[in-house]
């Protein structure tokens, strides 16, 4: 395992502890059949929303970016990258993952400590409730 300096550690280790999002903040509104609460159905709606508020739209703030999906986990984690949008290999700057039924959300990565990240946390959270809209 390679070795982090020790204050990238602990950005990484707060932005795991502050970003830690729970499906608990649903919307008040009936469940429809769109806003299924299991973690895939959850990822999947994370997903659109991210790839056509955040990539697609042309939004600035996420222009040196790429999404990369990886909804197809046997793990039963599925989950969304954001990795720089020339190094699509490179480590991820941000993760979004989902589990359990109901599903249990995690964001992490430095992505998320940098001043889009309040905003990411806000989108995120609207979409795995059933919103569709962009902020």
């Amino acid at each position: 395992m390679p070795s982090f300096p020790s204050a990238r550690l602990a950005v990484l280790a707060s932005a795991v502890a502050s970003f830690t999002l729970v499906a608990g903040c649903q919307s008040n509104r009936p469940a429809t059949p769109a806003a299924s609460s299991a973690a895939l159905p959850t990822m999947e709606r994370v997903a659109l929303g991210a790839n056509g508020c955040w990539f697609k739209s042309g939004d600035p703030a996420f222009k040196a970016y790429r999404l990369a999906p990886e909804l197809n986990s046997f793990s039963g984690r599925p989950r969304i990258l954001i990795v720089p949008r020339k190094s699509p290999e490179a480590r991820p700057l941000a993760v979004i993952q989902a589990e359990g039924h109901p599903a249990r959300l995690q964001a992490f990565g430095p992505l998320l400590s940098e001043p889009v990240g309040a905003r990411m946390t806000t989108d995120v959270r609207r979409w795995a409730a059933g919103d569709k809209g962009c902020s």
